[in-house]
């Protein structure tokens, strides 16, 4: 029910004045009248019988008095639904505030909430203990109202989930035995560990009175799990409310946070989980890097995919290579057309298995698959142990060698007979076997039974205690077909028949295609871990590597986190120490997720304290104040009088008639709209500039420069060595004219002290010794420059080749001394498979006028210094050229388009070289990094063989 109360109640005894306001807003005075001066025109006025009104008009008066009214009422200050205090004052305020991962979407309620309450504190002269049960630490001990307000003030939701039984207890032990008046428990409305103890804790406090204030839970949505299936992915979801059926969609999105795909999450009624597929290519679910709720922005509404949701890389190994003319033979054929759907194969290139497998292993495979490899060579037995221990999975196919390889072996996961079990044919008694149903703890749970397979041999196990634990698929007489046994972080698997279709027709099924794809699941998407990670048997430890908001957005902020150790075939959960996010390294990385699988949301049950609860809702908009609208009543009142009065005394006399009708009606509605909108914040409104006003001198010069691309020099300040760089970039240009589509434009000279550098892709910069040494204004400009993308080209124009210091020249001396200043990259001679050497022309060095200099250019990324700031833009351009050959001497044509300056020694194919070397400088500064991409060199090949 809605109520009504003043904050100034007093001031409504000003109404009383209304009737005497009334009496003195009666009169109005005649308006005054302007009479030329004849007699006669005088006399004829006077004669009229007309009356001048002693009183105002009635309705004036009215609107005067509604003016006076709504200003009264305005100060009086009227609010509607006024939160009342029933703060109880025996004691200190306690305030329990959950900021957890459900808190984020209605934060500032909750904020205001608290201030409110706390504001209830400072009137009662109360001190207030504040605590948030999502916090690491806690400082519970009561204070004043203002210290309490910045507690709030700094507090954020966490994405975590809160811990109240520690926050009680750090509540009970500030309070210190004392009593306090009143307890409110901020809830985000969800059960938690420790509740009950929480309770328990507090209620032994013996407060006055306890509060309990909740929110709505519309937001409490989080996924709990995500299972990459053969055909789609199975999303799992839970939610607070379940009053109502409800529908939500889950994007799938790729690490640049672009949705590649999504699903359809569907509530029943009364139910608290639910499941969405979403459907998609296995090549584009490799390419998922978290699952989204969309419209929730919070911790709980993002689940992070790791590398476990990757594709594997799978080497094949086989005891024999096969029959190129019988493919349908080869061991690994039907494998490796199983898994190139879902797996990056890679098979050695040598059939010696002592040189395959540590070949094998630098790589690092996720798993590793031998068809009917009897015995390996002694030395690979060790290497092949430690890589599985550290999480490697190896997957071994029953053949011939295998049935006859000693029984000792170790890298099988059951004990084998020697020999081969024969089912059917003319000295067998028994008949080929079909294929039992798939037990319900294996990776082949769920999968069809498929009644056509059947099996004619195997290699039988041992019977052992534990080999039905270890069976994973069975023949339906009860002998094993797969069998498995983990080894620390890794395992080994055994197909018991062979890898083509000889032994059985297992591989000519689709059921094959799904065993091996499950089983490539379980194996780690980045290959086994790094020795360094830990010991045998102990976890692997990963630094926290990009961690999650309490809004679901990833930042490298890290904060206080942990690092954490995750054992084999355990899913990391979050916690104080290790809060949700991705932990590792850019290289490879593990996800860690708020909530566990299978976790189901649960209402906060706070009867367990024992003790009666008063439960209210969240602060935000209940109270309105209707002291703005009174205002802006009062102010269109009073422009409406104002224009009244004018009216009155003849202000639009001189308007004709029909425009002053609407002139008036004009004003009036005017008048009403701006008080009405008087009080209304409005955004500012840009002015309209008329064509040209903006202008600026230069303008049509950079406007040309943009329009046109134009090869830029530094002016040294040297005439000579100016022209010769004018007259070297203007040969360039007309080379470049005349063998390529890039027509530039005529050189400019750039002051590098004043003259805009952001126009040119790249800055030819002549060094001389004898030129006056650029200014640190002018250096910083050339470093702002390459850092936003541009690169400079300094040529000391003295073969110079060396950039340790040692032997250098004047030139090269003075070059030193101008990057001394600029944080450059680590430097290396071009490379012969630089994207500069292809370009354009294929070359193999960069002369120009002279030759053997190198020309320098940032080393590559396995040479970079992370600790330099300068480095290559995301199109991958060097930000620097060093060279000593000068190339624009080599370049340099007069007037008529012959060189300037011979080539050192003399030779005209140093100088068509030296002119190649600048186109190929031109197109790797316009094109960037894309010669170095290779994807389209396939294509190429296949479309010349046409």
């Amino acid at each position: 029910m809605s109520a009504l109360i003043f904050a100034n109640p007093a001031i409504l005894f000003g109404l009383i004045a209304l009737p005497v306001i009334w009496w003195l807003l009666r009169l109005t005075p005649p308006r005054p009248k302007a009479e030329v001066f004849p007699p006669l025109r005088i006399l004829a006025t006077v004669l009229k019988r007309e009356e001048t009104p002693s009183k105002s008009p009635w309705w004036l008066t009215l609107l005067r008095m509604l003016l006076a009214a709504a200003v009264i009422l305005a100060i009086a200050d009227p609010v509607m639904n006024p939160r009342a205090s029933s703060l109880n004052a025996g004691g200190p305020l306690v305030v329990v505030v959950d900021n957890g991962w459900a808190t984020a979407a209605d934060w500032e309620r909750r904020v205001q909430t608290a201030n409110l309450l706390i504001d209830d504190a400072e009137s009662a002269d109360v001190p207030v203990s504040i605590t948030f049960t999502a916090d690491a630490g806690h400082e519970a001990v009561p204070g004043t109202a203002a210290a309490a307000r910045d507690k709030l003030t700094a507090a954020s939701p966490k994405p975590l989930v809160p811990d109240r039984a520690r926050a009680a207890q750090a509540v009970r032990e500030a309070m210190n035995g004392a009593r306090p008046g009143t307890l409110a428990i901020l809830s985000d409305g969800m059960a938690a560990a420790g509740d009950n103890e929480a309770m328990s804790t507090l209620a032994a406090l013996s407060p006055a009175e306890m509060r309990l204030i909740e929110g709505d839970g519309q937001s409490a949505v989080a996924l709990t799990d995500a299972v990459n299936n053969a055909a789609a992915m199975s999303v799992t979801a839970t939610r607070l409310s379940t009053a109502s059926a409800q529908q939500m969609n889950v994007n799938a999105l790729d690490g640049q946070g672009r949705a590649l795909a999504s699903g359809t999450l569907r509530f029943d009624a009364g139910a608290a989980t639910a499941t969405a597929e979403i459907a998609s290519p296995f090549e584009l679910r490799n390419d998922f890097a978290r699952l989204n709720i969309d419209g929730l922005a919070t911790a709980g509404a993002a689940h992070l995919l790791d590398d476990g949701f990757k594709r594997r890389r799978i080497a094949l190994l086989a005891g024999e290579s096969g029959s190129d003319f019988q493919p349908l033979l080869q061991p690994l054929y039907y494998i490796s057309r199983a898994l190139l759907p879902y797996a990056d194969v890679i098979q050695p290139n040598t059939a010696d298995l002592s040189v395959a497998i540590p070949q094998i292993l630098q790589g690092n495979p996720s798993a590793i698959i031998l068809a009917d490899v009897g015995r390996l060579p002694s030395e690979s037995y060790a290497p092949l142990q430690r890589w599985i221990a550290q999480g490697g999975t190896l997957i071994r196919f029953a053949g011939p060698r295998l049935a006859a390889a000693p029984a000792d072996d170790p890298l099988v996961p059951v004990i084998l007979r020697q020999g081969e079990r024969a089912l059917g044919g003319a000295m067998s008694w028994s008949e080929p076997q079909s294929l039992a149903d798939f037990p319900g703890f294996g990776p082949f749970a769920g999968l069809p039974r498929a009644a056509d397979i059947t099996v004619t041999r195997q290699v039988l196990a041992e019977p052992t205690p534990d080999l039905a634990e270890r069976t994973w698929a069975s023949l339906a007489d009860g002998t094993p077909l797969v069998t498995e046994k983990e080894v620390e972080a890794g395992r080994i698997v055994l197909f018991h028949t062979s890898a083509e279709a000889t032994w059985s027709n297992l591989p000519l099924s689709g059921n094959f295609v799904a065993m091996l794809r499950r089983l490539v699941q379980l194996a780690r998407a980045g290959g086994a871990a790094s020795s360094g990670s830990g010991a045998e048997g102990t976890a692997a430890t990963l630094a926290p590597y990009r961690l999650l908001t309490a809004d679901g957005v990833l930042t490298t902020e890290t904060g206080t986190a942990r690092p954490i150790a995750i054992a084999a075939n355990q899913v990391p959960v979050a916690s104080f120490d290790h809060p949700p996010g991705l932990y590792g390294t850019e290289d490879g990385f593990t996800a860690v997720n708020l909530l566990a699988p299978k976790t189901v949301i649960a209402r906060f049950d706070p009867t367990t304290a024992g003790r009666p609860l008063v439960r209210e809702g969240l602060a935000g908009g209940e109270a309105v104040s209707l002291r703005p609208a009174l205002f802006a009543a009062a102010l269109a009142m009073l422009i409406l009088d104002s224009l009244v009065v004018l009216f009155m005394n003849g202000a639009f006399s001189r308007v004709p008639t029909r425009r002053r009708t609407a002139g008036s009606a004009a004003a009036v509605i005017a008048a009403v709209a701006f008080g009405l909108f008087a009080f209304v914040p409005s955004p500012l409104q840009a002015q309209e500039m008329p064509p040209g006003a903006g202008a600026k001198p230069g303008d049509e010069q950079i406007l040309e420069r943009l329009d046109t691309t134009h090869l830029a020099y530094v002016v040294t300040g040297e005439r000579d060595v100016d022209s010769i760089s004018e007259q070297g970039l203007e040969g360039l240009s007309q080379f470049l004219t005349y063998r390529t589509t890039l027509e530039p434009g005529a050189p400019v000279g750039l002051d590098i002290t004043k003259d805009e550098l952001a126009f040119y892709p790249i800055i030819y910069w002549p060094i001389s010794a004898t030129a006056p040494m650029p200014s640190q204004a002018a250096i910083s400009r050339i470093d702002a420059y390459m850092r936003n993308g541009g690169t400079v080209l300094f040529d000391t124009r003295d073969q110079y080749s060396s950039l340790d210091g040692g032997g250098t020249t004047p030139n090269g001396e003075r070059l030193q001394a101008i990057l001394a200043n600029i944080d450059i990259p680590p430097l290396e001679p071009t490379p012969a498979d630089h994207v500069l050497t292809r370009s354009f022309y294929l070359l193999t060095n960069f002369p120009g006028r002279y030759t053997g200099s190198p020309l320098w250019v940032e080393a590559r990324q396995e040479a970079k210094n992370t600790g330099a700031q300068l480095s290559s833009t995301g199109d991958g351009v060097t930000p620097l050229l060093i060279t000593g050959n000068d190339f624009a001497g080599a370049w340099a044509v007069d007037s008529q388009g012959g060189p300037v300056l011979p080539t050192v020694p003399p030779d005209e194919m140093q100088r068509e070289y030296a002119y190649r070397s600048g186109v190929n400088i031109m197109m790797y500064m316009l094109t960037g990094n894309y010669k170095a991409d290779q994807v389209h060199v396939p294509a190429l090949l296949e479309r010349l063989g046409q």
